[in-house]
């Protein structure tokens, strides 16, 4: 893992337990509070992972914001009192809560206000005056009504499949995107359309992000070589690239904390 002068993503952020009754639509729940900006980089991972974020900043502001998937890594500056909580959405979750599919909201931040039809309205209404500890007790009493009547079981379930086939697991490397299709008898174009209405990127693009992912949190456990191919590559070098092109280093100067250049951070739109 990076030194002190780089920290993951999860790093600041302090994970909830997820009530087993939003487990069905949330894939997890995470709560962060600055007092003072942190004296590390705060990196941003890739993810192939739509997020609900309820915000307020220092003076007060509130922002319920939807955080589209993040293809490649970013490095920032902390900023000062602000706290989160922030909804991981659980694949096949986005059209339903937020009104649009995953494949719109990738690279963007978008106040839920702001997204077309009333489903994103709907839920920044009951997310807008709360504060982030309590957002997850009253999400507990409303979310299923919000979302019961508008998922379709059979293509949340096919698809939850493919994620978990595409996934490093501890004790076996992902699946190949024809093998997936194949094992859950769709084609490739079938597959592939799933992926960018439900996770927002393609089979293909969530494994690379799922494997870069796994490297960064295993990394140090074991050789490189072995890491690999733990995590799917076909070998040391091929895992190099792929960790560059997300990341924005190799593997070994994102351990040692020799970064890209920080940018002030900026959670969500601009006032």
């Amino acid at each position: 893992m990076p030194n002190s002068t780089a920290a993951p993503d999860t790093a600041a952020w302090q994970v909830r337990s997820t009530p087993e009754v939003l487990r069905p639509w949330l894939a997890g729940v995470r709560t962060v509070s600055f007092a003072e900006p942190p004296e590390e980089a705060f990196v941003h991972l890739p993810d192939a992972v739509t997020k609900v974020v309820l915000r307020v900043t220092a003076d007060g502001r509130r922002d319920v914001l939807a955080v589209g998937p993040r293809v490649r890594a970013s490095y920032h500056e902390g900023k000062s009192r602000i706290s989160c909580v922030e909804l991981r959405l659980a694949p096949g979750t986005a059209r339903p809560l937020l009104g649009v599919p995953a494949a719109g909201l990738v690279g963007r931040v978008a106040r839920l206000d702001d997204l077309p039809g009333g489903a994103g309205r709907r839920l920044a209404r009951e997310m807008h005056r709360l504060e982030p500890r309590d957002a997850l007790p009253h999400l507990t009493e409303v979310l299923p009504g919000l979302l019961s009547d508008a998922v379709d079981p059979d293509r949340t379930a096919l698809l939850r499949a493919g994620v978990a086939a595409l996934s490093v697991r501890l004790d076996r490397a992902p699946a190949q995107v024809r093998e997936v299709a194949r094992e859950l008898a769709v084609s490739e174009r079938q597959l592939r359309n799933l992926f960018a209405e439900g996770v927002g990127v393609s089979p293909k693009h969530y494994a690379r992000i799922d494997r870069v992912r796994t490297v960064v949190t295993r990394a140090g456990s074991a050789r490189w070589s072995e890491l690999a191919v733990a995590t799917g590559y076909f070998d040391q070098s091929h895992m190099t690239s792929d960790f560059r092109a997300l990341m924005g280093v190799p593997p070994r100067s994102y351990v040692t904390g020799r970064l890209p250049a920080v940018t002030p951070c900026q959670v969500g739109p601009r006032a």
